[in-house]
């Protein structure tokens, strides 16, 4: 159940953050670089939340598969 849990929030969390960053792209048209645009996601916090997001899965996904190994 925890497995579960932690791949739940892992998932809300990269939704969150991949939203953010897709939301962020539309300075893109408003004249900002790349380089520029990186730097501003850099700074905001919601961001991380996308590769925090996909870690917590990740580690879900490695916890669910070694329990089930040893079935």
């Amino acid at each position: 159940m925890g497995v579960i849990l932690l791949f739940l929030i892992g998932f809300g969390l990269a939704i969150a953050g991949g939203v953010s960053i897709i939301a962020y792209l539309n300075f893109l048209p408003a004249g900002i670089s790349w380089v520029e645009y990186f730097l501003f996601i850099k700074t905001r916090l919601e961001c991380y939340f996308f590769p925090l997001g996909l870690l917590l899965i990740f580690i879900s996904i490695q916890i669910y598969g070694r329990t089930v190994e040893k079935q």
